[in-house]
């Protein structure tokens, strides 16, 4: 619940919150539907109480509308990964049509959708955003990743789930605080998260999405991970030649893209990787990349937790 509330107060700092984000009472439009005014990043927002079909424009707005019951008509992919979040299943992506990339929406397609409301962040769509504005209400975040609490409060708003929105990131903090409790030495374990790129290894520092997942739990990270003294905690990169630098007692593995998958190959055939302690030990486990980097929301996180739940705690 701390948390939550920290989650609240964040998002009405930065001008996105629920109540604090200026929402105007229900009033009818021309049209007759009811609209609300929603204040937001790039400006303030007309949008209906009840939207009946929603774009969105990034993967943790795909995670947030589906986790709360709402099936976009349309959404961009996560550039060369180019897939559906898979972990809500098969039948909960029926029907959703793809409507570009993160970074380059297709506005035809967008446009041929007839959308009701449109959800995007300014750091990915901000150049587009008088174009989308005209084809429908637009409703902006400012980040990604880092304040993807905060997001998913305020796009839960946007789309007229408030409240469930409040409910289902309070249920998501108490069943992480409780599995890390429940482990008894989870602040001693040091979970490693790296990420084969196609042209480099990441490591996730606590200020990632995955890195935000496991400090809620009270997992402890590798000192390298912590990212001290960086102004950027998010992420870091690593040389082929340093991969001792990915050591922790566990490491949990990901690769974007068919590049990445190659890239993770060739590095985890080599001789350095398979030095790695934790490698060793056999305490190593490729994960879903669309899971644990692109999800970002709390379907997302409670699939990480699963994955926690499944190799850290048998």
């Amino acid at each position: 619940m701390r948390r939550l509330v920290a989650a609240l107060a964040a998002a009405a700092a930065l001008g996105v919150g629920l109540t604090a984000c200026g929402e105007s009472d229900p009033v009818a439009d021309t049209a007759g539907g009811q609209t609300r005014e929603i204040t937001h990043v790039m400006g303030t927002t007309k949008v209906p109480v009840e939207p009946k079909r929603v774009v969105v424009l990034d993967t943790d707005k795909i995670d947030t509308a589906l986790t709360l019951g709402v099936t976009p008509v349309g959404a961009a992919t996560a550039g060369e990964a180019r897939s559906w979040p898979t972990y809500f299943g098969e039948e909960k992506l029926a029907g959703i049509k793809e409507v570009g990339v993160l970074t380059e929406p297709d506005l035809e397609a967008i446009t041929a959708l007839k959308p009701d409301l449109i959800l995007g962040s300014k750091f990915r769509q901000e150049k587009f955003y008088d174009e989308l504005s005209a084809i429908a209400p637009t409703v902006f975040t400012e980040m990604v990743g880092i304040t993807w609490k905060e997001n998913f409060l305020f796009d839960g708003a946007a789309l007229g789930k408030e409240q469930q929105a409040k409910d289902l990131l309070a249920q998501y903090e108490a069943r992480a605080e409780k599995f890390g409790a429940d482990l008894g030495d989870a602040a001693t374990r040091r979970i490693s998260i790296v990420r084969f790129m196609p042209t480099e290894i990441r490591v996730y520092g606590p200020d990632s999405f995955s890195g935000i997942v496991i400090g809620d739990t009270g997992l402890g990270r590798p000192e390298r991970q912590l990212l001290a003294g960086k102004e950027d905690k998010r992420m870091d990169r690593v040389s082929p030649e340093r991969v001792s630098e990915v050591d922790g007692d566990v490491i949990f593995v990901t690769a974007y893209g068919q590049k990445g998958t190659t890239e993770q190959t060739k590095i985890t055939g080599g001789t350095l990787w398979k030095g790695l302690s934790a490698v060793k030990a056999g305490k190593t486990y490729v994960v879903s990349d669309e899971v644990w980097m692109t999800g970002i929301g709390v379907g997302a996180a409670n699939a990480i937790l699963d994955d926690l739940q499944k190799h850290l705690a048998a």
